[in-house]
């Protein structure tokens, strides 16, 4: 696994210019409900920034919102200061954002190279034609992609297991390589949606140092996660959600001490309590 020092993130933030990723008063209504209601953040190159809040709270539908997956009432998603307004998953992911699921999703019949090397169909620049005839720079080209997925295979922590199928992988291991998929594609922001789900405690420890190490390769990241001592572990910024809408943003020292946030996740403090 690539361990690289959690000060390296600041050098890879730029002084100045649009953030990676803005979110700009979104808004999400169903019918009569108001799942998100004006959020609005913003996440820099080099941070890791997590999005929390309790069940309900409206984390999932942000995150659909941000990725594509559904379309905003309102507001803006902005990458480096260009709106993704009405793009299609496969637009954002050739501008630069990349998502991986609560649930598992990766192909169990392929290796985990194979899975890696699907990640990289972004990159591909030989036209059909040429890649069909197996030509001199068609399989250049794939060496290199191939080179670049084993490498992120090697990032995650699992090179070892680049020819073993991925239906046989554990569940940690599988979250791992949806993660490594994600990255082949060399996004500018990743979306990392409970990633910790159903790991113990020595695998959220290698997760936490993937997830701390990604800045350094000029991927920002914005963490969906239920486990706080991961949040707290790995984040630079924290935005909190409840009912749908922001009551908190600030480093992980000020979210633990917010009243606000207290309160969204234990109830009302009574005095007599």
């Amino acid at each position: 696994m690539v361990e690289e020092h959690p000060a390296t993130r600041s050098a890879s933030r730029p002084a100045a210019g649009a953030p990676l990723l803005r979110a700009e008063s979104i808004s999400r209504r169903f019918g009569g409900v108001q799942a998100v209601r004006e959020v609005s953040f913003d996440v820099d190159a080099g941070e890791v920034v997590g999005l929390i809040g309790p069940n309900g709270s409206g984390k999932s539908t942000c995150v659909n919102l941000l990725s594509g997956t559904i379309p905003l009432t309102s507001g803006r998603v902005l990458i480096s200061g260009a709106t993704l307004d009405g793009a299609r998953i496969d637009q954002a992911v050739a501008r630069g954002v990349v998502r991986t699921f609560q649930a598992t999703q990766v192909f169990p019949e392929f290796t985990a190279l194979e899975n890696v090397m699907v990640g990289c169909h972004t990159l591909y620049r030989t036209r059909p034609g040429a890649a069909a005839l197996r030509t001199a720079g068609s399989r250049r080209e794939e060496e290199s992609l191939r080179a670049h997925a084993l490498d992120c295979l090697a990032f995650v922590g699992i090179p070892h297991r680049a020819d073993t199928v991925a239906g046989t992988m554990s569940a940690a291991e599988q979250r791992l390589l949806m993660i490594a998929v994600a990255l082949a594609a060399r996004p500018k922001v990743r979306l990392v949606d409970e990633p910790a789900a159903g790991m113990v405690a020595a695998e959220r420890r290698a997760l936490a140092d993937v997830i701390r190490a990604m800045p350094a390769r000029g991927t920002a990241v914005l963490v969906i996660e239920h486990h706080m001592g991961l949040i707290m572990q790995v984040c630079d910024r924290i935005v909190v959600l409840n009912f749908g809408q922001k009551i908190a943003e600030g480093t992980p020292a000020e979210i633990r001490a917010d009243e606000a946030v207290v309160e969204a996740y234990l109830g009302t403090r009574h005095d007599d309590a």
